[in-house]
């Protein structure tokens, strides 16, 4: 229900005083507070002057309508011609010079509701809205009567309009003034607050600056303390397995026992540094993540055989692997994800007294894969399940103190999940079992480092001399394969000059046949190019071709010419005088540590070298000056100057710039350090796992500086 109030008719200017007169004593008698009526009138005074100005007058109507929300409405009504542009006017958008819409915009922000219709044809409606009071109850008669009665006798003189409107100004002055200074004593405040901020974050930063430094230090006392103690370490291992394979005599059976436990206790402490210095590096950010594409089931197989060992001493407990089924290919971190699996099983096995321990790997929301490992074991109390992913923290009870570890296994393999975008986590119960978890994404998504493994396009056999021949025509390769094939020589062969400079890149040879003229190209600048480099100098060339071409050959530099055909005796006998002492080659071992150079020597006994040992690196950059050995084999951490300097004064020097060195070290390397030692032809780190696969990675960098592996049984039959 409404009540109709008021209505006025705009026609004169005086009728808009009027207007602003009758709105504010109608918004005192409901009730509104002192600046609300000001709001009122204000915003009924704008919108009858453009009713007046631009409508050519119209009419107010004031009514009360009751209703859910009491409202005081107000109806401008004229016969104009309109609002043009009024779409931008209430954007905001529209500029006019007589300022119509800044009229309007004002009312609509004064007024609680606010609407406006115009049409050329039919004039323009304006309505006001203001909410009313909720102390204002409602009208009687008696009080509707008096409230007309007053907003008739409302003067209608506009120098009192005036003086109000004066009134209201000095008091949103008053309260302007009233606000400044709260707003000046808010900014003092603020300034005090900032100064005390600034302090603070001065503060922190010199905070952030010890903790990143004492950071630093941790990582770096970390990295070489692990390297100090992975050396004796490594010896322990290497040396225990010396004994244990008999080479220097048989064991009686409590002594083979005894070495075992030795060996055991280093291996453990291995683990223990290791998983350490892994741990620093994961909270350095220093951890690459290196993703390739890979098979599950693939995974799995290799871990199948890599950790069947461990149940040699517990025939109870089974190992189960179930085959995956329908699971992509995943683009990971297969190490990464195969060490959080390896922590996983070790733990299930140790902690399992019979029963299983069964391996799986399912399909996951999200584009994941769920690997699991569960087991039969003692469980884990509810209680404790968070507390055995904090470094450091095992769970007290029997089992614990029977199988002691580091405590730091599983928070490893939840930060390589959480770098691989995944998780890990737990359910178990006490005395039944448990589950690790660990949910990995199938695509990883992170950032990458690229690391380059070359493609090793060339066999190299240990036990032969590689011979590197360029020649393009087939039936002369066939030749030549037949002429070495029952001797000591290898062939390598490369049919065009792009070939032979890339077989030069990847391996040594300890001699090059060379044809002059290949398929659209001639070989001569290669002859300079091998003759020319430092590197190469020493690399016997025989040219054999079909242009009688000797002279310019050997002034090139060729060690000796032959026009085709060519005899197999003429081949071998030089090949024999060019590689001559290559089954004695000098190798020069360079290290500080007795045991080292011990176990490096043990290790290529059975092959026919000659050994120089030194244990500073002076004297090793005086020894390869003065006795010019055909590889060194250079640790890094040494006393005096380092491997890192040596290396880089044998490069420097003209007499030892063309000796192949190999870097055999424990230092795990920074990608910076390993970009120092670019100039090496292979970095081996004494970390191996077996002899034999140390004995691979020497043969293999061998095979890089040419010098094959020949027995000494070999060597004897042949003299035989």
């Amino acid at each position: 229900m409404s009540v109709n109030l008021l209505s006025i008719d705009i026609q004169l200017e005086s009728d808009v005083v009027l207007a602003r007169q009758k709105a504010r004593a109608i918004a005192a008698a409901l009730k509104f507070d002192t600046q609300d009526q000001t709001r009122i009138a204000t915003a009924v005074s704008e919108i009858a002057r453009n009713t007046f100005q631009y409508g050519s007058g119209g009419r107010a109507e004031f009514r009360i309508e009751n209703g859910s929300n009491r409202m005081l409405l107000i109806t401008f009504c004229d016969k104009g011609k309109g609002i043009p542009h009024l779409d931008e006017i209430m954007r905001g958008r529209y500029i006019s010079p007589t300022g119509m819409g800044l009229g309007i915009i004002g009312t609509q922000r004064l007024m609680d509701s606010f609407s406006i219709e115009s049409n050329p044809r039919t004039g323009t409606t304006v309505r006001l809205g203001k909410k009313i009071p909720p102390q204002f109850a409602a009208f009687s008669s008696k009080e509707l009567n008096q409230l007309l009665s007053t907003i008739e006798k409302a003067s209608e003189d506009p120098y009192q309009e005036l003086r109000q409107q004066n009134k209201e100004l000095m008091r949103a002055l008053e309260e302007l003034n009233r606000r400044q200074e709260e707003l000046a004593q808010l900014n003092n405040e603020l300034d005090e607050t900032n100064r005390g901020v600034v302090a603070l974050y001065a503060e922190l930063n010199d905070r952030a600056d010890f903790l990143r430094r004492a950071s630093e230090l941790k990582t770096h006392f970390l990295s070489n303390m692990s390297h100090e103690f992975r050396t004796p370490l490594n010896s322990i291992t290497a040396l225990t397995q010396i004994l244990l394979d008999r080479l220097d005599g048989d064991l009686t059976a409590e002594q083979e026992k005894q070495v075992r436990f030795i060996r055991k206790s280093a291996q453990d402490l291995t683990d223990l540094v290791n998983d350490l210095l892994d741990l620093a590096k994961v909270e350095a950010g220093k951890v690459t993540i290196r993703p390739v594409q890979f098979q599950i089931e693939s995974l799995l197989a290799a871990l199948r055989g890599m950790l069947r060992p461990l149940l040699v001493q517990n025939s109870s407990v089974s190992l189960v692997f179930e085959d995956p089924v329908d699971l992509p290919e995943m683009y990971s971190d297969d190490a990464k994800i195969s060490q959080i699996l390896r922590n996983f099983i070790s733990n299930a096995l140790k902690f399992t007294d019979r029963g299983e321990v069964r391996v799986s790997a399912t399909r996951g929301k999200g584009n994941t894969i769920i690997f699991a490992v569960s087991d039969t074991g003692v469980g884990i109390a509810t209680e404790d399940q968070e507390l055995i992913f904090q470094e450091w923290m095992q769970v007290e009870g029997g089992p614990q103190r029977k199988f002691k570890g580091s405590g730091l296994g599983l928070p490893l393999s939840r930060k390589f999940a959480q770098l691989l975008g995944g998780d890990v986590h737990v359910k178990s119960e006490l005395g039944v079992g448990s589950t690790f978890y660990a949910t990995i994404p199938i695509q990883f998504g992170g950032p990458t480092t690229v690391s380059y493994v070359p493609d090793e396009k060339y066999a190299l056999n240990a036990n032969k001399i590689p011979v590197l021949v360029v020649e393009d025509n087939r039936e002369t390769l066939f030749i030549y394969q037949e002429y070495l094939n029952h001797s000591s020589y290898q062939l390598v062969a490369a049919r065009d000059l792009k070939e032979a400079r890339r077989a030069l890149k990847e391996f040594r040879p300890s001699a090059v046949v060379l044809d002059v003229l290949l398929e659209g190209e001639h070989s001569w600048d290669l002859l300079q190019d091998l003759k020319n480099d430092p590197e190469t100098a020493d690399i016997p060339v025989l040219v054999v071709t079909v242009v009688d071409n000797k002279e310019k050959a050997l002034a090139l530099g060729a060690d000796a010419f032959h026009a085709k055909p060519l005899e197999r005796k003429w081949l071998i006998e030089k090949l024999d005088a060019a590689t001559r002492g290559t089954s004695r080659q000098h190798i020069l071992l360079v290290d500080d540590d007795e045991v080292s150079r011990y176990l490096v020597k043990n290790m290529l006994s059975p092959y026919h070298f000659r050994f120089t040992e030194v244990a500073e690196g002076q004297d090793a950059i005086r020894t390869a000056a003065e006795e010019h050995p055909d590889l060194v084999i250079l640790d890094l951490v040494m006393p005096g100057i380092s491997g890192f300097e040596v290396l880089r004064k044998l490069q420097a020097s003209e007499s030892t710039s063309s000796i192949p060195v190999i870097v055999h070290t424990s230092k795990h390397l920074s990608a910076e350090e390993k970009k120092n030692l670019g100039q090496a032809i292979a970095i081996i780190s004494k970390d191996a796992n077996s002899r034999e696969l140390s004995l691979e990675h020497f043969q293999s960098a061998f095979k890089k500086a040419g010098i094959p592996f020949s027995s000494l049984r070999t060597n004897q039959e042949q003299r035989a």
